[in-house]
């Protein structure tokens, strides 16, 4: 995948001496809230307001499903448009199409939706974006700010204020597991894949398996990661992990076990997808269609496996835990 700058799309840089991968921050980090009004650190002046934003997605990448999670369970899908991108991300990057039009701008491309937002923007042309159709500019492309102003910004004009996923009592170790699960699992997957090294790869897949081991330890006495309750923790491992089987083992070379090999971590997996709404975020075939056919560094011929079988839908045994 490229980059903007300047506002001129380019292709990716060189990789990093040691063969490691490093991703990119995220720089458009500005913030809806309630009433428009900054938060203590600065950013702010959006105000939430039914029908104001459009969130841009693809339905492979596990960044933006967070979001789609989050817009489905607080009950915003009314309020908050989305288009979503192709699975296919060749050199232009991520891509709209007759099928899957760029609802909003009618861009053929995600870059574009940028430059037309930020002329001289540098950076990835990621997704997800939530975008404000009245200042016609991008709030943010940081999902891990996304889900919060999801969680709590719009609540007072209608989301679903009975489910909080970041409450005050648990957000100092939910903030510290965050972190730890970002590192070595949501972005561990990407290290070990695409690793230009024998030493990075085992770095990134020893640090990714370590951490497996410890999630299923933890929940062998906790029904969820913080204990009876779900929380954004919860839902930001789910996106991996219900596409580790499919994609990462094999793909990402991410192949000591499968999470189906998880006596704790599997079944926690099959209770979040059968969650109601959950199912209907995650597209598996676009899933496998993107990485596959997208890497052609890693997979020069673009073929798609023909598995594995997942059965997500069987019963997931987690009822012996207590939950809220």
């Amino acid at each position: 995948m490229g980059r903007l700058v300047n506002g001129t799309w380019v292709k990716e840089g060189q990789p990093s001496p040691d063969g490691s991968f490093h991703r990119a921050e995220t720089t458009l980090r500005n913030w809806v809230t309630a009433d428009g009004a900054p938060r203590p650190s600065g950013v702010g002046g959006f105000k939430a307001e039914p029908g104001r934003y459009h969130l841009y997605v693809a339905m492979a990448c596990p960044w933006a499903h967070r979001t789609l999670i989050f817009r489905k369970l607080k009950k915003l899908e009314g309020m908050i448009s989305v288009s979503v991108a192709e699975p296919l991300m060749e050199e232009n990057g991520w891509a709209f199409s007759t099928a899957l039009p760029d609802h909003l701008g009618h861009h053929h491309f995600m870059y574009e939706v940028y430059t037309a937002a930020a002329p001289g923007y540098t950076g990835r042309a990621s997704v997800p974006v939530l975008f404000d159709m009245l200042q016609q500019t991008i709030v943010s492309n940081e999902s891990s700010e996304i889900i919060r102003m999801f969680n709590s910004a719009f609540d007072h004009i209608g989301a679903d204020r009975s489910v909080d996923f970041y409450p005050h009592a648990l957000r100092h170790e939910i903030d510290a597991l965050n972190a730890q699960v970002y590192d070595n699992v949501n972005n561990g997957v990407y290290k070990a894949g695409f690793s230009r090294t024998q030493e990075a790869y085992a770095r990134a897949a020893t640090a990714l398996f370590d951490m497996l081991d410890a999630l299923d330890h933890r929940l062998a006495t906790r029904r969820y990661l913080m204990g009876e309750r779900i929380t954004e923790a919860d839902w930001r491992l789910f996106t991996t992990l219900v596409r580790f089987d499919a994609v990462y083992f094999t793909h990402f070379k991410c192949n000591l076990r499968r999470i189906a090999e998880y006596p704790n971590l599997s079944g926690y997996l099959r209770e979040l997808y059968q969650m109601p709404g959950i199912a209907e975020t995650f597209d598996l075939d676009a899933t496998r269609r993107h990485y596959y056919t997208s890497h052609r560094s890693i997979n020069p011929f673009g073929i798609i496996p023909i598995g594995p079988v997942l059965d997500f839908h069987s019963p997931h045994g987690r009822a012996r835990l207590h939950a809220a």
